[in-house]
């Protein structure tokens, strides 16, 4: 397991988002070289994890919960072969393209290190967005994306450090329950009935979740897939 790349995003002015900014720094691309990462802060605070990436709309992205966002290049791949056309090292936005980790099968609250130093932690799967599928100029992409069912990973900062390209990728925990990427993603996205099983990886998931999980657990009552 290893990271191919690591993706930084500038600031880009677009049609196709409604943030504040104007614009998206989703269009990320390979850095040179070794990169900080570390804790941003609180989200609507907070952007990226990552040194030099920018985060434009911080209403929904970005924060301690969302300071990484990984995808795997066998999903890319996947993609490529669906659209037709090449999909290079963070084409989704993604901060970490991975070679060799099941990015949307790992649980909520694995720890992955990366290179010597980071330790990181997964949260939470992406929900795609209009940005994204204006990025893409797909049409109909978030229905596609969510039926794909492979949304990558949302880590936080456990230990902050510098990684590049080519560093090796170590799960340094895996949780005993069975809360994976995926199955927080379909729960949120298509079958909101297995949301209350989300409890099941504690206060690993993000708190938004937790709340989401929460309520509807109260109102419906608890159902494990």
């Amino acid at each position: 397991m290893k990271l191919l790349s690591v993706n930084l995003g500038r600031f880009r002015a677009v049609e196709y988002t409604d943030a504040p900014s104007g614009g998206t720094g989703i269009d990320k691309r390979p850095a040179e070289g070794a990169v900080r990462v570390a804790a941003p802060g609180p989200k609507g605070v907070g952007g990226s994890g990552l040194a030099g990436d920018e985060v434009c709309d911080t209403r929904h992205h970005g924060g301690d919960h969302q300071a990484v966002y990984a995808y795997a290049r066998e999903d890319l791949d996947a993609w490529e072969r669906l659209l037709g056309h090449p999909l290079p090292h963070g084409s989704f936005g993604e901060n970490l393209t991975t070679s060799g980790l099941d990015v949307s099968g790992a649980k909520i609250g694995e720890r992955w290190r990366v290179g010597d130093e980071l330790l990181l932690e997964v949260t939470s799967s992406r929900i795609p967005c209009q940005t994204f599928q204006g990025h893409l100029g797909e049409k109909q992409w978030v229905k596609r994306f969510t039926q794909q069912g492979s949304p990558g990973a949302y880590l936080r900062v456990i230990e902050p450090g510098e990684i590049r390209a080519g560093d090796a990728i170590e799960i340094a925990h895996r949780p005993e329950h069975d809360i994976t990427v995926a199955l927080q993603f379909r729960a949120v996205m298509t079958e909101k009935h297995l949301l209350p099983s989300l409890l099941a990886a504690g206060g690993a998931l993000h708190p938004e979740l937790i709340e989401t999980a929460r309520k509807y657990a109260d109102k419906y009552g608890s159902r494990t897939p």
